[in-house]
């Protein structure tokens, strides 16, 4: 049991490692296998795109070669580090789960490259199971309901108090979020954080709020994790 644990790279007296084709196929074998299950916790607890789920299941191994190829070399590690720092500028912007599974990927990936499979096989599940866990008990999840109701209404409807009793009778909290002119000053588009009582009740509560606004545009959709909605 101990030798799980240990690197399956050979140090010498001159702190350069070893490595053989064994070795480096058994860690890029391990970093795929836990790439693998990392994206499958990852498309398990948030809703995930299959280009994202991809390059989550991928990174690991592509860290973990990076890093056996560094292999003790302080100046190839320094740009490394340069040409991680720009994919930054490469990609969009990720909400803070993505972000988190992008360093969990990137921190097992460095373990394999290392050499510790143990370690990193245990680190990946430990931290795997954490966050399906705290993901099912719903950590800070008061808001996980929250939707986006976007309403364009003309311009000679007073819209303060026009939609609270639609509001109270199909969702459990509102929140007016802006407010802004459209259609050449015509119209108002009015943009709400909601929770609904029942999100079956979604098409009749749309019916009732086009009754209102003259049928005009109403959208609800799921707002975006970075928003970060009081309600």
């Amino acid at each position: 049991m101990p030798d799980l644990f240990s690197s399956v790279f050979a140090t010498t007296s001159t702190t350069t490692e070893t490595l053989s084709v064994g070795g480096f196929l058994a860690c890029v074998g391990v970093a795929l296998l836990i790439g693998l299950f990392l994206a499958y916790v990852h498309a398990r607890s948030s809703r995930a795109s299959k280009s994202f789920t991809t390059t989550i299941a991928l990174l690991p191994a592509i860290v973990c070669v990076v890093i056996m190829m560094v292999n003790g070399n302080i100046g190839a590690g320094v740009a490394v580090a340069g040409a991680f720092s720009l994919v930054r500028f490469r990609s969009a912007p990720g909400t803070a789960r993505e972000i988190c599974s992008i360093f969990l990927a990137m921190g097992t990936g460095l373990i394999c490259g290392m050499g510790y499979l143990g370690y990193a096989v245990l680190f990946a599940v430990v931290l795997g199971f954490v966050m399906l866990f705290y993901n099912r008990i719903g950590l800070g999840g008061e808001g996980s309901g929250k939707l986006t109701l976007a309403i364009t209404i003309p311009e000679g409807l007073d819209y303060v108090g026009e939609f609270d009793d639609l509001f109270e009778t199909f969702t459990s909290a509102h929140e007016l979020m802006g407010v802004k002119t459209t259609n050449m000053g015509s119209m108002y588009k009015l943009t709400y954080a909601i929770v609904m009582h029942n999100d079956d009740a979604q098409q009749a509560f749309i019916d009732q709020l086009r009754c209102r606004n003259g049928n005009l545009e109403i959208s609800i959709t799921h707002p975006q994790e970075e928003v970060g909605y009081e309600l």
